[in-house]
């Protein structure tokens, strides 16, 4: 789509007035680490499981996953984050949570995409 359609705002002016909403979010998140205690490791895959078990769409990842990223966790990290929570959240979660992180970032969490026989999707 080209253009603009007639009362649709434009996305760059969008995210010029989301600009407050973010700046809160990072403001919160910072004070959640700072109080929490955890190391940045455990604060992240934390963060990630929680996310899991709420359902969170996948751009949701994308801060979690890519501070995670940044400060060198391993995908095995986060694999194993999402072996230890799928008893308790269900393996629906865990397999579209791994695809969405997976697709954003590159990451093969699931064997076969999770396409094997037998998989619950």
């Amino acid at each position: 789509m080209t253009g603009k359609s007639a009362g649709t705002p434009d996305v760059g002016a969008l995210g010029e007035a989301d600009a407050p909403v973010f700046d809160t979010l990072v403001q919160m998140t910072l004070n959640a680490f700072e109080r929490s205690g955890l190391d940045p490791e455990t604060y992240l895959l934390t963060r990630i499981a929680a996310l899991v078990a709420m359902g969170a769409a996948p751009a949701s990842y994308l801060l979690n996953v890519g501070a995670a990223d940044e400060i060198g966790v391993a995908p095995e990290r986060i694999r194993g984050t999402l072996v230890a929570i799928a008893p308790v959240v269900g393996s629906a979660r865990v397999v579209m949570a791994a695809r969405g992180i997976g697709e954003a970032f590159g990451l093969d969490l699931l064997p076969d995409a999770g396409e094997e026989e037998g998989a619950v999707t």
